[in-house]
């Protein structure tokens, strides 16, 4: 991640990215630069518009909770999944008051 942080460092001061560029800021960093990582990355990169990128990651809507491991839940899945997912969180929130009583204030008396 680091290779793709040095880049987007790059990018930000109008810097060429390029190896030279980015091994110097990974140096800097105190990163041990891999050679072969920079040399992809700099291939990579080659014909991308950054700032088109982070546009459009910053427009893309954030993914949904859960879903783990790239499943894809649909709208065909059983809704027994759902309601028994509903109910273990039911139990677990009754707990959670149960757990906050038992502690005095819960969180406000952090807060006063």
């Amino acid at each position: 991640m680091e290779y793709v942080y040095a880049a987007l460092i790059l990018n930000e001061t109008d810097e060429e990215i390029n190896e030279e560029n980015i091994t110097a800021v990974l140096d800097a960093a105190g990163v041990d630069v891999e050679e072969s990582r920079v040399k992809a990355l700099v291939a990579a990169l080659e014909d991308v518009d950054i700032e088109e990128a982070i546009e459009t990651a910053a427009a893309a809507p954030a993914p949904a909770a859960g879903g783990a491991g790239g499943e894809v839940e649909t709208a065909d899945d059983d809704d027994d999944e759902a309601d028994a997912a509903e109910e273990e969180a039911a139990d677990e929130d009754e707990g959670d008051d149960e757990d906050e009583e038992a502690d005095g204030e819960g969180l406000g008396a952090l807060f006063g």
